[in-house]
């Protein structure tokens, strides 16, 4: 009986060992304000290996929080900001290469989220990473009323994009110019005339894709949570905050120049504290 008991303890303190052994990789950011901690997705394999080799290098080390807009995200991980000056205008910096656009539906853009930095789609269509810089979403809380513009906005800009590979295609290419050009100004007024146009065409090639809509989970996140759901499916999530919010929340909080930059520098260090086993 006494050996049951024994073995039955054993059992349960390994089954608790189990438990609480971490799956994944984790980050540790350190900060003026204390401690990030991230956990690494293993289903954005490029994102996922290429972060955890920065951080185990150094490269992070003495780089900066160098875009900073409170209620929406935390950037940082350029790495000429390590000697930058100060109100330096930065944001340039990188790696020698991208990384592939890694899109997974159910890594979301809820508060905590930790995410790639890209150029933006009139130079970058594919949708390419930044080899480096990175994101921390804070974000706000929505209204189903919010949403719903949101989803539209997205079906606006996915028809913007087709648009724009349509007309790639015309032997005529000064409409494009002009349609980048209104794309770049937000120019909403011009770019749902010539939306309005091409509409058949557009609307065909559309009907053959998967729309983005918000699921009613991802809704409920957003509602109670919070994040920037105007971000998905746009940017490679590849992580999120396990401890530490509090300090994106200080972060986010700080003082900024025109360029979103803070005031004071914000520097970080990085070391991998845990490496799931393979």
């Amino acid at each position: 009986m006494k050996l049951n008991i024994i073995a039955l303890l054993f059992a349960v303190a390994l089954f608790t060992t189990c438990q609480n052994k971490p799956e994944d990789d984790i980050v540790s950011i350190m900060t003026p304000y204390g401690e990030i901690k991230v956990k690494l997705y293993p289903k954005t394999v490029h994102h996922h290996d290429n972060f955890l080799a920065l951080a185990e290098n150094g490269f992070y080390n003495n780089t900066l929080f160098h875009r900073v807009i409170d209620k929406f995200v935390i950037q940082g991980g350029d790495p000429l900001s390590r000697h930058a000056d100060i109100g330096q205008l930065l944001g340039e910096g990188d790696t020698t290469y991208k990384l592939p656009f890694e899109y997974v539906a159910e890594y979301m853009h809820k508060r905590g989220a930790l995410a790639a930095a890209r150029d933006m789609d009139l130079d970058n269509p594919d949708k390419e990473s930044s080899g480096c810089q990175f994101y921390i979403v804070q974000g706000k809380r929505y209204t189903d009323g919010e949403l719903s513009m949101i989803e539209a906005r997205h079906e606006q800009q996915d028809k913007a994009r087709i648009l724009l590979e349509i007309l790639k295609r015309q032997p005529d290419t000064t409409l494009t110019t002009k349609f980048r050009g209104y794309i770049k100004a937000r120019d909403t007024a011009n770019i749902s005339g010539v939306l309005q146009k091409f509409k058949s065409l557009v609307d065909l090639e559309y009907a053959q894709r998967v729309p983005w809509k918000l699921t009613d989970e991802q809704r409920e996140i957003y509602r109670t949570i919070g994040g920037t759901p105007q971000l998905d499916g746009g940017y490679t999530v590849f992580g999120e905050v396990i401890s530490g919010m509090e300090v994106v929340d200080k972060i986010a909080s700080e003082p900024c120049d025109a360029n979103d930059r803070p005031q004071k520098d914000i520097r970080m260090t990085m070391k991998v504290i845990h490496k799931a086993k393979k």
